[in-house]
């Protein structure tokens, strides 16, 4: 596109499904409640994983990782979505729209790379368990969730600077619910070219090649379940793994819908739909399936509830 004369944006106006007002206080509802069973799910994975020793595994690690990951990700980006739907309108300073673009954009960039980190353990799990706490050490584990979040912020940063420094020519309405990447590149009135190249490469880093690994690993881990003998023994070594999977399913499916397909000029309802479902659905589900489908979490939990009725009655 050619540039021309433009205005400075010193802020911009959220508008994601303001054009069905008839729904807007059900969807208050409904993300209101959604918030918070996620920071109630979210919280209690973090507490149980931290007081029950049996948790002090490389798998609850990274699960207290996605934990905290969901909790900042939800509060970065979901009440907004309230006041939009409580309001209609919401304005957000040039500022704090890049700050929550950098958030929103390093969190989920973090998650990408975390659910990978999470395939791998699952894989040394269940392929080489003799040798599982020699090859997933302290160290090891530590190291491989300080990449992800070191990897996923600079990312982020990268996108999000390359993005807020082009001019966006008084348009300052964006149609989603946040300063979402793609609703903010169809303001820009310049020339956009190195912003998609380098959206298209973070997509093959980000997206593609973590999931590439965790379907390598799930190859791995299938062949090693097939070759166990008893019926128990294979029940086990799947439920291991399985509340993953369903993550990774919900998790990349939103995500591929979003960033991997045609783009369009204006924002459908159906972007913001699946945008809705990536950014609160998906992080109040988690909690949920790693509870109901892990022995290990539904203990603990009993535990910890048990323990805190007998302080109570006490």
């Amino acid at each position: 596109m050619e540039m021309g004369n433009y205005s400075a944006v010193t802020e911009f106006f959220l508008v994601g499904l303001s054009q069905y007002p008839e729904l807007q206080f059900c969807l208050f509802v409904l993300c209101l409640i959604m918030y918070m069973i996620s920071l109630l799910g979210n919280s209690l994975l973090i507490i149980i994983s931290i007081l029950d020793s049996r948790l002090h595994t490389p798998m609850y690690f990274f699960l207290g990782n996605l934990s905290f990951l969901d909790i900042c990700y939800t509060s970065s980006s979901i009440p907004p979505m309230l006041i939009i739907f409580r309001f209609g309108r919401k304005s957000i300073s040039f500022i704090g729209c890049a700050l929550q673009m950098v958030v929103s954009l390093g969190l989920g960039s973090t998650e990408c790379v975390l659910l990978a980190v999470m395939a791998y353990d699952r894989h040394v799990a269940i392929c080489n368990p003799l040798r599982y706490p020699i090859i997933m050490n302290r160290v090891l584990y530590v190291h491989m969730a300080a990449w992800s979040w070191i990897i996923g912020c600079l990312t982020s940063l990268l996108q999000t600077v390359m993005t807020m420094i082009l001019p966006f020519c008084g348009n300052n309405v964006i149609n989603h619910f946040t300063c979402e990447i793609l609703a903010l590149l169809k303001l820009i009135c310049s020339d956009i070219a190195i912003n998609v190249i380098i959206m298209a490469v973070t997509n093959i880093v980000i997206l593609m090649i973590p999931l590439l690994l965790i379907f390598i690993s799930y190859v791995f881990i299938l062949s090693s379940i097939l070759k166990i003998n008893s019926a128990e023994g294979r029940k086990k070594a799947f439920s291991t793994c399985s509340a993953h999977l369903t993550v990774v399913i919900l998790f990349y499916g939103s995500a591929l819908f979003m960033y991997m397909k045609p783009k369009s000029k204006d924002t459908n309802t159906s972007d913001e739909i699946v945008g809705l479902s990536y950014g609160v659905v998906t992080p109040m589900l988690n909690p949920i399936i790693y509870s109901l489908r892990n022995k290990e979490v539904k203990e603990a939990v009993k535990k910890v509830l048990s323990r805190h009725l007998r302080l109570l009655k006490t």
